[in-house]
């Protein structure tokens, strides 16, 4: 898949419980998200999985909403994903929007321009 000119690749990463599976795979929880920057929608995600399907499903979670709203995509994980990994992935979320808004403000400083406020 090939992503948009005005897309840009985000890693946010957590500690998993030292019993999950990811954690002794990986030693830690990451997600990948590609996010278009005019709109700050999330238009493709991935995950630190020890099964495909968790990554599948993940990526539907965070396919469409804004980058920059915290609580919705932390509620919808709550609500939705009853993996041992919940709560790192929700850190992981916010460590990523935290790199999300550094990269917006750097965009701006290089002179590109991005809609909406950070």
């Amino acid at each position: 898949m090939l992503y948009d000119k005005d897309t840009i690749y985000i890693i946010g990463d957590a500690q998993a419980s030292v019993n999950n599976p990811i954690t002794q795979q990986y030693n830690a929880f990451f997600i990948g998200l590609v996010v278009d920057t005019t709109s700050h929608k999330i238009v493709d995600a991935g995950c630190s999985s020890t099964i495909p399907l968790t990554s599948d499903f993940v990526r539907s979670i965070f396919i469409g909403h804004n980058m920059l709203l915290l609580d919705v995509v932390a509620e919808e994980i709550r609500r939705r994903y009853h993996g041992s990994s919940q709560k790192a992935l929700v850190v992981a979320y916010k460590d990523a929007q935290k790199k999300y808004k550094l990269a917006l403000n750097g965009r701006e400083e290089m002179g590109f321009q991005s809609s909406g406020t950070v």
